[in-house]
């Protein structure tokens, strides 16, 4: 915990933190739905030293939400096969290709092509009566390999949430409380883990994207509050000017984003994002600032409740199993993958695995 912060932001925040409407944003940051754009993500992999058959996974856009389509796919390359496929559990949509043994020099370009419009929630009187199943509301919080529900998890969201009554309550509470008590910390690879356990057990609340909003879902599921990780890139620099928001160049090799949801009655799924206020506190500025100085508050409140959707989703699984190989699932898929004899390529070093991301908008 960051003391200095931690006072200067919870007395304001004691009272209104967990009732909707108190806080009120500063102008300049305020994503709402509007016309929709589209964008072209072009994701071309090259496998530098094959041994054996060759294998690749690239992940496809989300196809089933209301702030994002999918248009179309188009693949080149040299494989066998390049076919799309799903997890089986999450409906993650990927892209797996294969090479003969005998390919000395395995490539694929994948071509895909969406359209995106920003999110936002107007919290006061429920606005849907869209209800979960039985069933969804058990596959939305259950516990993952990464993010347990029980033990230091559930008691950390139990003190988050001291006082709250609703599941909206509980749920800014707990998006409160991580954006009070954590820290981006530019030395993890990637995205992070998402380890959440070992993040509380340690009290290191370090991390980035993938560490701090699993902590969110992890909590919130603790407490029989539907959550879930959507994992994806930024394909577009940010409308309201934050460039620690948004991508800044074509080349978004390195831009994945990981976010979450969390499902309460009367509203559906809610986009929330305390990751990135964190990413504003430490990037915005030329040098880290903190919670208090005027251009994180407008990111503060909005992002419980909105998303600005220069983004791309691609899916919300965990512990996902790739088509075809035999490498222990991963905690969850953002990243091209690709394999050979010698195992599972280090998705995170772009360079020697030679894959590359680009985005560009375009016209539908």
């Amino acid at each position: 915990m960051r003391r200095r912060e931690f006072l200067q932001t919870t007395g304001a925040l004691a009272s209104a933190a967990l009732v909707p409407g108190v806080a009120r944003a500063q102008a300049g940051f305020d994503p709402k739905p509007g016309a929709w754009r589209s964008f072209e993500v072009t994701t071309r992999v090259e496998i530098a030293k094959p041994a054996g058959v060759a294998r690749a996974w690239i992940p496809l856009p989300l196809d089933d939400a209301d702030y994002q389509r999918a248009l179309s796919t188009d693949r080149t390359g040299n494989a066998v096969r390049a076919d799309i496929v799903s997890d089986g559990r999450y409906g993650a949509r990927m892209v797996y290709a294969e090479w003969a043994a005998s390919e000395k020099a395995p490539v694929i370009e994948v071509t895909s092509r969406f359209s995106t419009r920003d999110r936002a929630v107007t919290f006061g009187k429920p606005i849907t009566g869209e209800r979960l199943s039985a069933a969804d509301v058990a596959f939305f919080t259950a516990p993952t390999q990464l993010i347990p529900t029980d033990g230091i998890v559930r008691k950390t969201a139990l003190e988050a949430t001291r006082g709250a009554r609703t599941e909206l309550e509980k749920a800014r509470g707990i998006y409160q409380w991580i954006v009070v008590n954590t820290f981006r910390d530019p030395k993890v690879r990637g995205c992070g883990v998402g380890d959440i356990k070992s993040m509380l057990e340690v009290g290191n609340l370090g991390g980035k994207c993938a560490d701090l909003n699993a902590l969110f879902v992890g909590m919130a599921r603790s407490l029989g509050i539907p959550a879930r990780d959507v994992y994806g890139v930024r394909v577009a620099k940010s409308a309201f000017g934050y460039r620690s928001l948004g991508a800044g160049t074509e080349n978004i090799t390195r831009a994945q984003h990981c976010r979450a949801e969390v499902f309460l009655a009367g509203y559906g799924w809610v986009p929330v994002d305390p990751a990135d206020v964190r990413k504003v506190v430490l990037e915005e500025k030329d040098k880290p600032t903190t919670l208090a100085d005027p251009i994180v508050p407008p990111v503060r409140e909005k992002l419980f409740g909105a998303w600005e959707m220069n983004w791309l989703a691609y899916n919300t699984a965990h512990d996902v199993k790739l088509p075809g190989s035999d490498a222990a699932p991963l905690g969850f898929f953002m990243y091209p993958q690709a394999e050979t004899r010698a195992g599972l390529l280090d998705c995170l070093d772009p360079d020697n695995f030679r894959y590359r991301i680009t985005a560009r908008a375009i016209s539908v």
